[in-house]
């Protein structure tokens, strides 16, 4: 037997029936509009962030001014695909490259 939401409506009177269809719709509505502005505020900047962290990352070279996740600022004197050798004062000292947390510049917008 086909279902026929307005023989439904009828048998029930129409006066709830009405109320309680556009109350479970617009909860729907609410949970999908939640989602969406929890997409854009936490979500999406947080992959953005990791995205240029990663570019970062992949962009260090021989020379390069960083600073460490435990705060050492040195000069990259050697790296490769998983480690950083930092010359900080007469020491160099190995990191992994994931340990490097951000790239110094100089006063002129240079690396």
């Amino acid at each position: 037997m086909p279902y026929e939401p307005t023989a439904t409506l009828a048998q029930t009177g129409g006066d709830g029936s009405i109320a309680q269809v556009y109350a479970q719709y617009s909860s729907l509505i609410l949970l999908l509009l939640m989602f969406v502005l929890f997409y854009f505020l936490l979500i999406r900047p947080q992959q953005k962030r990791q995205k240029e962290r990663e570019r970062m990352l992949a962009a260090l070279k021989k020379g390069d001014r960083v600073v460490t996740i435990g705060g050492l600022h040195g000069t990259i004197v050697d790296l490769d695909d998983k480690t950083v050798v930092l010359r900080a004062g007469d020491s160099r000292l190995t990191f992994e490259r994931s340990a490097i947390s951000a790239v110094l510049r100089d006063d002129k917008g240079e690396k």
